[in-house]
This record gives structure tokens, C-alpha cells and sequence, in this order.
């Protein structure tokens, strides 16, 4: 075996340990975040029946205030009718600015030769993927 096989076969190695120990470490603090996130949810629905039970949107102590605030978000259930909602108002700023990179790349592949939309670039990053040796069937 040549020396650049054997660094390159040493370097995998090295790659997936390091890759496992990141995931183990990774679980660990999704659990532990997980926990704590659930402590603060419990402290919070205290909080909030505090505000509630005075009746007030904040409350100041030696430590901290506290706001109460409402969050308001949109969901969408009929994607069809709202596309033509958006269409016929000419109302595009209802959308978040972001390209489709599978959907942008279907339709490039479909008009080949045209060149790249007006405002739009294209970055590529070349990348290495490391994978463990498959199990070999007897």
C-alpha cells in the first residue's frame, strides 16, 4: 500500500471519530437544552398566570421584568389559492425572499442555454462527504 493510502485510509478514521464524538456530544446538549427549554416553559405559564391574575403586561422585580406580549404568525392551508391571491394583487412582499434551490434548479435544467434570471447568481462550494464502509454481505 502507498504512504498517501495509508494517511488518506488514517485521515477517514480520524474524520468519522471525530464526526461520532460530535454527534454524541450533539445528542447530549439536545437532551440537556430539551430539559432546560421545558424548566423555562413551566416558569414562563407561572409567569403568565401571574400577569394574568393582576391583569398586567408587565411586572417589575428586584431581578427582571416581565412582559407579557402576544406573538401573532400566519399559516397557510390552501397554497394554490393564495399563489393566486398574491398574483391577482400583484402582492409578492407577503412571501420571505428566498430562492428554491431543487425548484430554481429544475427550471434552469428546463431553460437551458438562457442564461440565469435578472438578480440572480450562483455559488458553488465544492465539498467532501466521508461515509463509513458499507457492511459486507457474506
Amino acid at each position: 500500500m502507498s504512504e498517501e493510502k495509508v494517511e488518506l485510509d488514517e485521515l477517514v478514521k480520524i474524520y468519522l471519530t471525530i464526526r461520532r464524538e460530535r454527534e454524541i456530544l450533539s445528542q447530549q446538549f439536545e437532551a440537556k437544552d430539551a430539559e432546560l427549554k421545558a424548566d423555562m416553559t413551566s416558569i414562563e405559564q407561572v409567569m403568565l398566570a401571574s400577569c394574568n391574575d393582576i391583569n398586567a403586561d408587565s411586572i417589575r422585580t428586584p431581578n427582571g421584568t416581565i412582559i407579557k406580549s402576544m406573538k401573532e404568525s400566519y399559516v397557510c392551508g390552501d397554497w394554490d389559492n393564495f399563489k393566486k391571491f398574491i398574483l391577482e394583487n400583484k402582492a409578492v412582499e407577503l412571501l420571505q425572499q428566498r430562492i428554491h434551490n431543487g425548484n430554481f434548479k429544475e427550471f434552469m435544467s428546463n431553460h437551458e442555454g438562457e442564461g440565469l434570471p435578472p438578480g440572480v447568481s450562483t455559488m458553488r462550494e465544492v465539498t467532501i462527504t466521508v461515509r463509513k464502509p458499507s457492511a459486507k454481505s457474506s
